[in-house]
């Protein structure tokens, strides 16, 4: 179960949209993955604009020369963009007003080129709070973890 990075919870059919169901806490099972998000590869200009709409100008993530001089070969991901995508792939999944708490670890740097996919299962699920907690983590083509935690959601 996977899909390709789109942005809305609207998917086209041939005459319009169709909204796409959301599961309810009942048919939530612990062990079930959650759908996947699939990232195109990072480019430069992926980079470019996210230091622009995040404010994280750090020029080791957009000036080449600044990334050579701290030993890398070229300049990288902000972290804080591929938690994103992950926030994204939960938020897309279940809606954001039920999210509790969201939290990761940053495992490995994110190069120019990675195609991203994040992925996650259900962990946990308390009855009594009507809460799930999901693993997730979003890992590159060759499957090197960039970031892995989890999260909460309450659904009523």
């Amino acid at each position: 179960m996977s899909r390709t990075c789109t942005g809305s919870l609207l998917s086209e059919i041939s005459w319009g949209f169709q909204i796409m169901s959301l599961p309810s806490f009942e048919s939530l099972i612990v062990g079930d993955p959650i759908p996947e998000l699939e990232i195109a590869p990072i480019s430069r200009t992926t980079l470019a604009l996210f230091a622009g709409a995040s404010g994280d100008h750090n020029p080791i993530h957009i000036d080449i020369d600044v990334a050579k001089n701290a030993g890398m070969d070229d300049v990288f991901a902000h972290g804080m963009l591929v938690m994103a995508y992950l926030g994204r792939s939960l938020t897309d999944w279940l809606p954001q007003s039920s999210l509790r708490s969201y939290g990761v670890r940053f495992t490995s740097i994110t190069k120019l080129g990675d195609a991203i996919t994040c992925s996650g299962k259900i962990v946990e699920k308390d009855e009594t709070r009507k809460r799930i907690r999901v693993e997730v983590q979003a890992a590159d083509e060759d499957g090197d973890v960039k970031l892995a935690g989890d999260a909460v959601f309450e659904i009523h």
